[in-house]
């Protein structure tokens, strides 16, 4: 199990390493959603209950190699009656599989928090708290955002700050005492200059962003890019879009990552069946941290059909589709497969690609 060293006002729980040089491998997913045929398929694994977990084995095992494994959590945990798009509201037991395949930290802030309400707002933020989940983004009252926003965590002698907002809330508006961070430059430059103000290793801001389905980043996600790195950010990871859009630097050792496109969701059409996870290996020195080396994960959505249905399942989108037996994989996914790890590979250009072990 991961072990984390969590910042809370500035005081710090736990103890620190004493290595000369310090390495962190954070890896961050795309959108996490639930539609409807993502609910039915759970329950056509021959397990009892919501079976979320042949969602995630073939991609568990990279999860596993990182340090802090971040995905945007676009669904409430809120309790039946269990509903995809446009109130999304998924089974409890999808966070059992997210913790399961590695993941660490939902971000939570997107334009679904509020689908059902204050009370599924509260509820997710409650189920991600009984399993150890962390999270950031909604928030239960304003006594939670001062104490716990932004979050700092601490592994490997390295900390790191997170910070999460999205563009909006589809128009349905939060109640108090709950709140939402929203993209508002006012209070993203305080909360950056609190963030400086704990004495992090290295700043990360998550956006929910930018403009549905395009290919490439619009200049309003430009000017706030340029924005958020002027005022103390060192990476800018987005999400969003459902589509893959371009990696990007600023030459001063800034990283942008525009959209992930989707982790796992029904979406089929083209450049929207799939996504990326990008890794970000920070390296802390004397003089300072920075990142190391980056790599992207194209991730493609697969739905065999077995004997008792349809089953989710993400593929690493570069595997050797005839090493899958359980299923065999068809032509027509394997064309598909392909033609996704193309598009995402002529998008992102000179990024380097994980390879396969």
């Amino acid at each position: 199990m991961k072990k984390y060293t969590i910042i809370v006002a500035g005081l710090i729980l736990g103890m620190a390493l004493t290595a000369q040089e310090k390495r962190l491998r954070v890896l961050f997913t795309g959108d996490i959603m639930g539609h409807d045929s993502q609910i039915a398929s759970t329950l056509a694994t021959g397990e009892p209950g919501y079976d979320y977990k042949p969602c995630f084995r073939y991609i568990r095992p990279y999860f596993q190699e990182a340090d802090l494994v971040v995905g945007n959590l676009e669904v409430t945990l809120a309790g039946p009656p269990y509903k995809g798009y446009p109130h999304f509201s998924s089974p409890d037991e999808l966070a059992d599989a997210l913790q399961w395949a590695g993941f660490d930290l939902l971000l939570t802030a997107n334009n679904h928090a509020l689908d059902r309400e204050a009370a599924g707002l509260a509820r997710t933020i409650n189920q991600l708290d009984n399993r150890g989940l962390f999270h950031t983004g909604t928030f239960t009252g304003p006594e939670q955002r001062k104490r716990y926003y932004p979050l700092v965590l601490e592994k490997n002698g390295i900390r790191i700050a997170l910070l999460n907002y999205t563009y909006g809330t589809n128009g349905l508006k939060v109640r108090p005492p709950f709140m939402i961070n929203r993209i508002d430059t006012v209070l993203m430059r305080q909360d950056l200059q609190k963030a400086v103000t704990a004495g992090p290793d290295f700043i990360v801001v998550t956006m929910h962003w930018g403009d549905e389905y395009q290919i490439n980043e619009s200049h309003q996600q430009r000017k706030l890019a340029s924005f958020l790195f002027r005022h103390g950010a060192d990476a800018i990871i987005g999400s969003h879009p459902h589509v893959v859009q371009p990696i990007r630097e600023d030459g001063n050792g800034h990283l942008v990552v525009y959209s992930m496109g989707n982790f796992i969701s029904n979406q089929r059409e083209r450049y929207r069946n799939g996504g990326i996870a990008v890794e970000l290996e920070l390296v802390k020195r004397a003089d300072g941290t920075a990142i190391h080396s980056y790599n992207y994960l194209p991730v493609w959505v697969w739905k065999p059909v077995t004997k008792k249905g349809t089953v989710f399942t993400l593929v690493p989108a570069m595997m050797d589709p005839f090493s899958i037996s359980e299923p065999e994989m068809s032509a027509t996914d394997r064309g598909d497969m392909i033609r996704f790890l193309e598009d995402t590979r002529l998008r992102l250009g000179d990024v380097p690609m994980r390879s396969l072990h």
